[in-house]
């Protein structure tokens, strides 16, 4: 039985990764969409997500089929209830990656966003989320609670743009139309950092059997 149950707990690893790869993919290439609008690109996008949206059924299916089967306890049913959790942040992920490449069209080629942090939080975000599915792989709390330091770095990035794209308002530099829409990129980014903190905090639930405050 413990043979088995290992044998299926890699296998969650294991398409945890591919699924945090993904959701790194749809990230990069929705931010590259902001510089150069590209049609078969941003369909990309839009089969990635599907693809994560595919990906968070096959792992919940198996991740039932572990509980049912193998009736895990104590921290081995931690692992797989932290699994069901992150599945759900790294699908959302998926989906704003997605609306980012929406917006693509509306700003790509506007001089504006190269006065602004967002590459910079494109950046961030990714090795955030690649970050945490690793910590929880690897059961590391350390590099969990790197991710959720890391955040601090994505907020103060959103709270840049948002100074930066006010002032370039004021300055009439900017149409207001791409600014919120600017705006709206750096609030889709600084939601995903929020996803990857909730995936640490899933490392943390599962080594520690409880959430740090």
């Amino acid at each position: 039985m413990r043979s088995k149950f290992d044998s299926q707990l890699e296998e969650l690893h294991v398409k945890l990764i591919t699924m945090g790869s993904l959701c790194e993919e749809a990230i990069s290439i929705s931010a590259k969409l902001l510089q150069n609008n590209d049609e078969e690109q941003k369909q990309k996008v839009c089969s990635l997500e599907r693809e994560i949206d595919h990906m968070e059924r096959d792992i919940e299916s198996l991740c039932m089929r572990m509980i049912l089967q193998q009736q895990p306890v104590a921290r081995d049913l931690r692992s797989v209830s932290a699994a069901l959790k992150m599945i759900s942040d790294m699908e959302r992920i998926g989906d704003q990656a997605a609306d980012i490449s929406e917006l693509a069209p509306y700003i790509a080629d506007n001089m504006v966003q190269s006065k602004v942090h967002i590459g910079e939080m494109a950046v961030a975000t990714v090795s955030m989320v690649t970050d945490s599915v690793e910590a929880f792989v690897k059961q590391d709390l350390d590099l969990a609670h790197q991710v959720e330091k890391n955040d601090d770095k994505v907020d103060q990035m959103f709270d840049s743009v948002k100074e930066e794209l006010i002032g370039l308002i004021r300055q009439d530099t900017v149409d207001a139309g791409v600014a919120l829409d600017l705006l709206m990129v750096a609030k889709y980014f600084e939601r995903i950092g929020d996803h990857a903190v909730n995936l640490a905090e899933c490392v943390e639930y599962s080594v520690l059997g409880f959430h740090k405050k």
